[in-house]
Formats: structure tokens, C-alpha cells, sequence
């Protein structure tokens, strides 16, 4: 396992992180389970581990925080705050009121008394910036997170935050993570060179693009959309939609790409991301052993200029042939209000 220094922290991670969302009763409901796959992650040379408070309101912290104990000191702990936990107000978002709060419960349940990377899990619109780094520059100041980040952020919103830290003398953004893979490739227009340009490293989840590089879902085969993911967005799995169409079409071409360089998709998948310098990461996040050995088995996967220039072909850099992630775009995109007047000031006259 390779290991790249992380937004110029000096702190040391492995160019896969192990995420944990599908350790929870929606994913993988064996707690006993999901710590052999931890262990097997670290005893294989991974040694940065992601999660989020909102990953089964808190079971995959606690799960990690299980698996954790004795190794502790080796591993590289990254979690995430911003959802609504539980029920009432207040209780989720961007705020210093909700932070503090969702930061102390996140050591309790992870058992720990620091986080080395803390994450904004999304913008928040009702919260301004300055309140958030200001609250993430205190718990920095006080050891309780050693260096913090952000995730699914627009890029214009990057360059606000950098320009704020610098203006009112706040720690500043180290990471971003994105959603990124060969079929959602949108963030390499401006995401990623913005990235760079600030010195932040990112980390890429959902590589396989929402299961659809697994190999799983196959063109003029059925999709069961009463189990697994289907179940969640089944608007995107449906074959008799055009986009899914295209997405199977691409798959298609891929798995001919992986046939012909010796690996299998899910493989080639992750590899394509790793190889981009803008990617410190990616994140790879399975639900049973089995997921994990195979996906281990691609880590030392280089893929060569003719391959990448092929998967160039396939799908263009750039663009997204899908986006399953609505809060990865900007509300100037997904909030209808922000894009209409008031229906009486919509006329010239």
C-alpha cells in the first residue's frame, strides 16, 4: 500500500481509506463482522479509516470506535458532522452550537479522545462559513480534531472558505471529499484543479459509482430493484430509462477494457481514480470480506496511458454520463426557488 501525505498536515494515509457506511443495520447489521473486516483493512497497510455520524445515527462509529481499540495510535480517524441526528431542532447542520455537541458525541461512540480529520459532511446554506471554520478552528485548538475538512462542497464554495480563513486568521480546509468515478467525472473541471490550487488533497467516495462499476448491473439483463441499492434510488437502476441505458452502454465498454488488461471492473474502477494527482484517496467501502480481498487484490493496478486514453473514450473527462448525488451540485442547480422569480415578477412587462 502506498501512503501520501494528507493536505500538507504531514500525517500519513494510504492511497485507499476504508470506509465504513455500510457497517450498520442498513448495510452489514454484524457488528462482530464489521471489526474482522476493519482489522483485515488495517493488517492489509490501510491506515485511514472514514465514517460519519450519520452512518446509522451513530452505530458505525461505534462499531469503528470497537475495532479501533489497541491500534488506536495507528490508525489515521476521519468522521463527519453536518446531518440531522435524532429527532427536534437543531440537532444537525453547520453551526458552533450543533458542532460542539455532534464532536463530543463522535469521540464517545468512537472511543477516542481526538478525530485526526474532521469533515463538514455538506454545505450549509443557514450557517455562514466563518461560524463553521471558526468552531473547527477552536476544537483544532483544543486537540480535539487535528486537522478538519469538507465534503461534497461546490467548487465556488472552496474558494469562499479559503478566502474567509485567510481574512479572519481561522484554520483553513485541508481535504475535500467529492463523489468520483469514471461515469461521474464532473469534478475534474473545476473541483479538482481548485483543490490543487489551495493545497488541499481529496478524497474520492463512491468510485464504484453507486454499484454500477461492480459488474452487477449488466445491459439487456433484469434488475431487481426490490433489493440492494435499487431500493434506495430506483429511479437510477431503471433499464427503460435513457441515462441508465447510457450507463449500462459504458459499462459495457469497461468491462472489455478490465477483460483485456487482466483485472476485473470494480478493479479498474478504483485504479482510474488513484491515478489522478489530485486524488490523495479513495475511498472504498465494502460490505462483506469478500468485497474487500477482491478489491485489495487491485491495489498495486497501474493503469497505462493507452488504458486511460480508452477510458477517455468511453467517457469523456469532464463530464458526468450520471450524477446519482443531488447535494454534489450547487442549490443555485437543485433549490427551484433560486433559479425562478415569484411567479407575479416573472414577466418583462
Amino acid at each position: 500500500m502506498r501512503y501520501r501525505t494528507l493536505g500538507g498536515t504531514g500525517i500519513e494515509v494510504s492511497a485507499y481509506c476504508l470506509g465504513t457506511m455500510m457497517f450498520q443495520a442498513v448495510g452489514n447489521p454484524d457488528h462482530d463482522d464489521c471489526v474482522r473486516i476493519i482489522h483485515a483493512a488495517l493488517d492489509q497497510g490501510i491506515n485511514f479509516v472514514d465514517t460519519a455520524d450519520m452512518y446509522g445515527q451513530g452505530e458505525s462509529e461505534e462499531i469503528v470506535g470497537r475495532a479501533l481499540q489497541g491500534r488506536r495510535d495507528d490508525v489515521v480517524l476521519a468522521t463527519k458532522v453536518h446531518f440531522t441526528m435524532g429527532e427536534g431542532r437543531n440537532r444537525g447542520g453547520n453551526s458552533r452550537r450543533w458542532i460542539i455537541k455532534a464532536v463530543e458525541d463522535s469521540l464517545r461512540r468512537l472511543n477516542t479522545d481526538w478525530i485526526d480529520l474532521y469533515q463538514s459532511h455538506r454545505p450549509d446554506p443557514q450557517t455562514d462559513i466563518e461560524e463553521t471554520l471558526s468552531v473547527l478552528s477552536d476544537l483544532m485548538h483544543q486537540g480535539k480534531v487535528r486537522a478538519f475538512g469538507c465534503s461534497t462542497f461546490p467548487a465556488e464554495e472552496i474558494v469562499e472558505a479559503h478566502q474567509v480563513s485567510e481574512r479572519r486568521g481561522l484554520e483553513r480546509f485541508r481535504t475535500e471529499q467529492p463523489p468520483y468515478s469514471i461515469l461521474a467525472r464532473g469534478i475534474e473541471a473545476a473541483l479538482l484543479p481548485v483543490s490543487q490550487r489551495y493545497g488541499m488533497d481529496v478524497l474520492v467516495w463512491s468510485p464504484l459509482a453507486f454499484g454500477f462499476l461492480t459488474g452487477r448491473y449488466r445491459k439487456n439483463q433484469p434488475v431487481d430493484l426490490a433489493s440492494g441499492r435499487p431500493t434506495i434510488r430506483p429511479e437510477l437502476f431503471d433499464p427503460t430509462n435513457a441515462e441508465n441505458a447510457a450507463k449500462l452502454d459504458a459499462v459495457e465498454k469497461l468491462v472489455e477494457l478490465a477483460d483485456s488488461i487482466g483485472c476485473t471492473l470494480p478493479q479498474l474502477a478504483v485504479a482510474f481514480t488513484v491515478a489522478h494527482p489530485a486524488v490523495t484517496s479513495a475511498i472504498i467501502g465494502p460490505r462483506t470480506m469478500q468485497q474487500l480481498e477482491d478489491l485489495l487484490k487491485g491495489a498495486g493496478l497501474t493503469l497505462d496511458d493507452a488504458t486511460l486514453d480508452r477510458i477517455d473514450e468511453i467517457v469523456p473527462p469532464g463530464t458526468n454520463l450520471f450524477n446519482p448525488h443531488a447535494a454534489s451540485l450547487p442549490r443555485s442547480l437543485t433549490d427551484t426557488a433560486l433559479r425562478r422569480r415569484p411567479l407575479t415578477d416573472r414577466a418583462a412587462a
